[in-house]
C-alpha cells in the first residue's frame, strides 16, 4: 500500500518536495526523516508480514465465516491491540472534527471496503494471484499524483504504469493463465480494494492532523473501523462466533485471525511511521515485497503452482514497480522549505 501527497493539504500546511535524483517525492514537512538503515529494515518487515496475510486470509475465508465478521474481528483485536499500546505509551489522540472525519475515511479506505471484499475474494483467488493486485497500489499512487500535478509524467514512469496495465492483462486474459475463469470478477474486486488502499494512503498523506502519531493514526483507523462495521454485522447477522478466552479450543482458523489481526496491525503502524518519517513513495516500495513474499507464502503454506502466465505476471508487475519507483529512495534525505 502507498501514498502521495498533494501540494496542500486541508491542514493548511504545505507539503514540502525532497528532490532525489531529479526525482520529486513529497511528504509531511513537519516529520523527521528515518535512517536509511532502519527504514529497509522495517520496508522488509512490513513487505514480509503483509505478504503472509493473504495466505490467512485464505486460511480464515476458507472456513465458510462471513468476510464482514472475518474484517469485524480483526479490527476488534486490532483496536484493543492499539488501544492498549496508546494507553501504555501515553499517546493523545486528539478528538476534533477533522480528525474524526479524518478517522472515518481512513477506516472507510483502509479497513472496512477494502478488507471486506479481501476476505471474499481470499475464498476464490489463490494468496499469489492476491499478491500480485496489490502491487498495483504504487501505479495508481503515481497516476494519481501525475494528475494531481504532485509528480512529473517522466517515460519511465509512464511506462511502468503501461507494464502494471500489461501485468494485469497477462494475469486474467490468456484461457490457461488461471486454473478456474470464474474468479477473474474477484481479481478485478481485489484491484478495486488495491484503489481503495491508495485513496487511503493519499488521505494519511495529504489530511493527516498535524503532529499527529503513526500509533495514533493507526488506533483512530480501527476503532473507526470498529464502530462502523458494529451495526453493519448486527444487520447482516455477521458475527463470527470465537471460543474466548478458551484458546485450547481454538482451530487453525482462530489462531490465522488473531495472528492476522497481530500481523496487520504491526506492519499497518510501522507503515505510517515509514510514510511520516520516510516520505509516501519510499514506503510505497512496499509492494515489492509484499508481492514477491505472498507468492512465496502461498507456495510455502498451500504448496500452490502456477502457470507461465502468473509468472509472466509477477514479473511484468515488479518491472512495472521498478519504472514508476523512484530509482533512489528518499529515506534519511533532506526534505526543503
Amino acid at each position: 500500500m502507498t501514498q502521495q501527497t498533494h501540494p496542500q493539504p486541508a491542514t493548511g500546511h504545505a507539503i514540502s518536495p525532497a528532490s532525489i535524483d531529479g526525482e520529486t517525492q513529497f511528504s509531511p514537512p513537519h516529520a523527521k526523516t528515518l535512517n536509511p538503515a532502519i527504514a529497509w529494515f522495517l520496508l522488509l518487515f512490513c513487505g514480509l508480514a503483509w505478504g503472509l496475510t493473504f495466505s490467512l486470509a485464505k486460511i480464515i475465508a476458507d472456513s465458510g465465516a462471513h468476510p464482514l465478521g472475518i474484517n469485524y474481528w480483526q479490527s476488534i483485536i486490532g483496536a484493543g491491540i492499539l488501544v492498549s499500546l496508546s494507553l501504555i505509551t501515553r499517546q493523545k489522540i486528539i478528538i476534533t472534527r477533522h480528525s474524526i472525519l479524518f478517522f472515518i475515511a481512513c477506516g472507510l479506505l483502509g479497513s472496512l471496503i477494502p478488507g471486506v471484499i479481501y476476505f471474499y475474494a481470499a475464498s476464490r483467488v489463490s494468496p499469489g494471484i492476491l499478491s500480485i493486485t496489490i502491487a498495483s497500489v504504487p501505479l495508481i499512487t503515481f497516476t494519481a499524483a501525475a494528475f494531481l500535478g504532485a509528480e512529473k509524467l517522466k517515460i519511465s514512469r509512464v511506462l511502468g504504469v503501461i507494464f502494471g496495465i500489461t501485468s494485469i492483462i497477462v494475469l486474467v486474459a490468456p484461457n490457461e493463465s488461471l486454473p478456474d475463469r470464474s474468479v477473474i470478477p474477484w481479481i478485478f474486486a481485489a484491484l478495486f480494494s488495491a484503489f481503495c488502499y491508495s485513496s487511503e494512503n493519499l488521505v494519511v498523506a495529504l489530511k493527516a492532523p498535524k503532529g499527529i502519531s503513526p500509533l495514533s493514526i493507526a488506533t483512530g483507523l480501527f476503532v473507526a473501523a470498529v464502530l462502523m462495521m458494529t451495526p453493519l454485522v448486527i444487520l447482516n447477522d455477521a458475527f463470527v462466533p470465537m471460543p474466548l478466552p478458551w484458546v485450547q479450543t481454538w482451530g487453525a482458523v482462530e489462531w490465522a485471525l488473531v495472528g492476522m489481526a497481530i500481523v496487520s496491525v504491526s506492519a499497518y503502524s510501522l507503515y505510517i511511521y515509514l510514510i511520516v518519517r520516510s516520505g509516501p513513495v519510499f514506503a510505497s516500495q512496499t509492494a515489492y515485497i509484499v508481492t514477491i513474499s505472498g507468492v512465496l507464502w502461498g507456495i510455502a503454506i498451500f504448496d500452490e503452482s502456477h502457470s507461465a502466465w502468473i509468472w509472466a505476471s509477477l514479473a511484468i508487475m515488479i518491472a512495472a514497480l521498478a519504472l514508476v519507483t523512484p530509482r533512489k529512495n528518499n529515506a534519511g534525505a533532506s526534505q526543503k522549505g
